[in-house]
C-alpha cells in the first residue's frame, strides 16, 4: 500500500524526530533520578540512624547534591531542547503557513481572510515549550516506579498498579467528556473572532447606520455559545482534576498507613515507610499532571489538526523556466469564470484579442463580470475553463515573482499598507527614488505628496496619517504604474476622484499610452472614453460589442436610437388606444 505524500507540518515534524528522541532520552535519566531521594530516605532511615555514622551522612548528602544538581541540569537541557525544537518548528513552517493563508484568503476572495493559521502556530509552539508536554514524556516511565515499588513490597507494588489504572480511567473520562466540547468551544471562538475582526474593519458604516446593537448582539449570542461549552468543559475537568489531586493525597497517607502496618508485622524497615509514599506520588504525578494539562493538550491537537488541514491544501509551486519580459499581448480563449464561493459563472465562453500596446475600456451595467474578468486577466482567480495569455504564454504559467515588476493593477478597493508612501509606492521593494517620482508624476500625484508632512517619507496606516479615498486611489495608481509596467489594469479608477483627479488620470492615462503598454480600464464614466484605444462592452457575463472606440460608440448610439424609436412608438400607441 503507497504512503500518501506528507505535507510541510508532516515533514517539519520529521525534521525534528531526532530532537524528540532526545527529549525522551533525557526523561529516562530525569525520572531515574528522580528515585534519588527515595533510596537517599531509605540509606539514612537503614545505614546512617542506626550507625550514628556522620561521615556516612556526609557523603550520602554529597552524593545527592551532586545528583539532585545533575537532575536540574538535565532538566534545565529538556526544556531548552524543546523550546529549540518549537523555534525551528516556528522557521521551518512560518513562512510555509503565511503562504497558506494568503491562498486560503486569495482563493475565497476575501472572504476566509484570517491570521488564524498563523496564531494556531504560534499557539502549538507555546504548547510545546511549556511544561505541561513533559507529563507525557514522563508519563511511559511510569513502570520504572512500578518496578521499583516492587522491590520494596508486592503489596506496594499491586497497589500502585491499581491507583495508575484508576488515575489513567480519571483520564479517559476527562477525555471523553471534556474533548468534544472543548474542540467545539474552539472552533466558535476562531469564527467569534473573525466575526469581530470584519465588523471592527466596517466600524464607520456601522456607526454611521446604528448597526451597532443588532452586530453585538448577534456576536454576544456566539460568544455565550463558546462559554456555555467551555464552562461546560471546565466543569467536568474540574471534577475530575480534584477527584484526581484527592485521590492520590488519599493513596499517599494510605500508602503510610500500609507501610506503617508493615513496619508492624516486620515485612518492610523503617525507612521504606517514608519512601514508599514519597514515590507513589512521584509515580503518579506524570497521570495527574495530563489530566490537569488535558485542555491544553486538546488546544494544540486541535491547533495542529487545523495547521494540518492547511497546509494539505498548499501546493507547492513548480519551478518555471523565467520567460522574457512580456511586451503585453493578451489573448483570451474560451474563458469561463466562477469566482470564488459562487456556483454559477459569472464570465462565460469568451474571447478575444488585444494586442500589445492597445488602451481597451471595459464597460457594461453592473453585475456584467467585469471585476471578474480583470481579477482573471491579472491571474488573481483561475478560469474554470479558457486560458488567459500574455505574449503566447498562459498567465498561470508565469512565476508571480518574476511577471510582478511588469504588471500593474489598480483593484476597485484600494488597500494600502502600513509603511511610508514610497514604501507603498516601490511596492515595498527596495525603493527606487527616480522609479518612484516618475511614477507618481505619471499619476499626477507628486505635488500632492510634497504637501503631507513628510513627503515621501509620510508613514500612512495605524501608526500614521490617514488619507482621503482620493488620495488613496492615486497613490494605488502610482504603485500600478511604478517600473513601467507592460500590462495594466485599473478597475474603476476614478471612482473617488474629484474634477481635480479626474483630470490628472486623463494625463496619467495619455503618459502611459505613450509608453506603449497595455491597459484594461473598467470605468462608467463617459470622458474617459476619448483616451481609449478598443471598447469592450459585457452584459452578463458575455461579450456583447468588442472593437475600434469609434466603432463600437456608433453602434451603441445606434442601439440607443433604435430603443428611443420603440419607446416613444410604444408610448404613441398607447396615447392613441386611451384616445379611442
Amino acid at each position: 500500500m503507497s504512503r500518501l505524500p506528507e505535507n510541510n507540518l508532516q515533514a517539519a515534524l520529521r525534521v525534528c524526530k531526532s530532537s524528540f528522541i532526545s527529549v525522551g532520552f533525557f526523561s529516562l535519566f530525569v525520572n531515574a533520578l528522580m528515585l534519588v531521594p527515595t533510596f537517599f530516605m531509605i540509606q539514612v532511615s537503614g545505614r546512617v540512624v542506626p550507625s550514628s555514622s556522620v561521615s556516612t551522612l556526609v557523603m550520602l548528602t554529597l552524593i545527592l547534591t551532586v545528583l539532585m544538581l545533575t537532575l536540574g541540569s538535565l532538566e534545565w537541557v529538556r526544556s531548552r531542547i524543546m523550546v529549540r525544537i518549537s523555534n525551528r518548528l516556528d522557521a521551518l513552517l512560518s513562512h510555509d503557513v503565511y503562504r497558506a493563508s494568503f491562498r486560503r484568503a486569495l482563493n475565497s476572495g476575501g472572504m476566509d481572510a484570517s491570521a488564524q493559521s498563523l496564531n494556531d502556530l504560534t499557539s502549538l509552539r507555546q504548547f510545546l515549550s511549556g511544561n505541561g508536554l513533559f507529563a507525557f514524556f514522563d508519563a511511559p516511565w511510569l513502570p520504572i516506579y512500578v518496578a521499583v515499588m516492587f522491590m520494596f513490597h508486592p503489596v506496594y507494588g499491586w497497589v500502585t498498579v491499581g491507583c495508575a489504572i484508576v488515575l489513567i480511567c480519571l483520564a479517559v473520562l476527562n477525555q471523553r467528556f471534556t474533548g468534544k466540547a472543548l474542540v467545539e468551544a474552539n472552533k466558535e471562538n476562531v469564527a467569534a473572532s473573525l466575526h469581530t475582526t470584519k465588523t471592527l474593519r466596517n466600524a464607520e458604516v456601522i456607526e454611521s447606520m446604528g448597526m451597532l446593537r443588532t452586530l453585538m448582539s448577534r456576536w454576544a449570542q456566539r460568544q455565550r455559545k463558546v462559554l456555555r461549552l467551555q464552562s461546560y468543559a471546565s466543569d467536568k475537568s474540574g471534577i475530575i482534576t480534584s477527584v484526581s489531586k484527592t485521590f492520590r493525597q488519599w493513596t499517599q497517607s494510605m500508602m503510610l498507613a500500609l507501610g506503617a502496618y508493615l513496619v508492624i508485622t516486620h515485612e518492610i524497615t523503617p525507612g521504606l515507610l517514608m519512601a514508599g509514599s514519597l514515590l507513589l506520588g512521584r509515580a503518579l504525578s506524570p497521570i495527574d499532571q495530563m489530566i490537569g494539562s488535558w485542555k491544553g493538550f486538546v488546544g494544540a491537537r486541535v491547533q495542529y489538526n487545523r495547521l494540518n488541514e492547511t497546509l494539505e491544501k498548499l501546493s507547492a509551486e513548480p519551478e518555471r523556466m523565467k520567460l522574457p519580459a512580456p511586451q503585453g499581448h493578451i489573448q483570451v480563449e474560451n474563458l469561463i469564470v466562477t469566482p470564488p464561493g459562487a456556483k454559477t459563472p459569472v464570465i462565460r465562453n469568451i474571447s478575444f484579442v488585444a494586442p500589445a500596446g492597445t488602451v481597451v475600456g471595459i464597460v457594461g451595467p453592473s453585475a456584467a463580470g467585469k471585476s471578474t474578468l480583470v481579477r482573471t486577466l491579472m491571474g488573481v482567480w483561475a478560469p474554470q475553463h479558457g486560458v488567459v495569455r500574455l505574449d503566447g504564454a498562459d498567465i498561470s504559467a508565469w512565476d508571480k515573482h518574476e511577471l510582478g515588476p511588469h504588471v500593474g493593477y489598480l483593484p476597485q478597493d484600494i488597500e494600502l499598507f502600513e509603511g511610508s508612501i514610497s514604501e507603498n509606492i516601490a511596492r515595498f521593494e527596495a525603493i527606487d527614488a527616480e522609479k518612484t517620482v516618475h511614477a507618481a508624476k505619471v499619476a499626477g500625484v507628486h505635488e500632492m505628496i510634497l504637501m503631507l508632512p513628510d513627503g515621501y517619507d509620510t508613514v500612512i496606516g495605524s501608526d500614521g496619517v490617514n488619507l482621503s479615498g482620493g488620495q488613496r486611489q492615486r497613490i494605488g495608481l502610482a504603485r500600478a504604474l511604478y517600473g513601467s509596467p507592460r500590462l495594466i489594469v485599473l478597475d474603476e479608477p476614478n471612482s473617488n476622484l474629484d474634477d481635480v483627479g479626474e483630470r490628472a488620470l486623463g494625463v496619467a492615462l495619455q503618459k502611459i499610452k505613450e509608453t506603449g503598454a497595455t491597459v484594461f480600464i473598467v470605468s462608467h464614466r463617459p470622458n474617459i472614453l476619448a483616451r481609449l484605444d478598443r471598447v469592450m462592452v459585457l452584459s452578463a457575463g458575455t461579450i456583447s460589442l468588442y472593437g475600434a472606440r469609434e466603432q463600437v460608440i456608433a453602434e451603441l448610439a445606434a442601439q440607443q436610437a433604435k430603443t428611443q424609436q420603440r419607446v416613444a412608438q410604444a408610448a404613441a400607441s398607447d396615447a392613441a388606444s386611451a384616445g379611442a
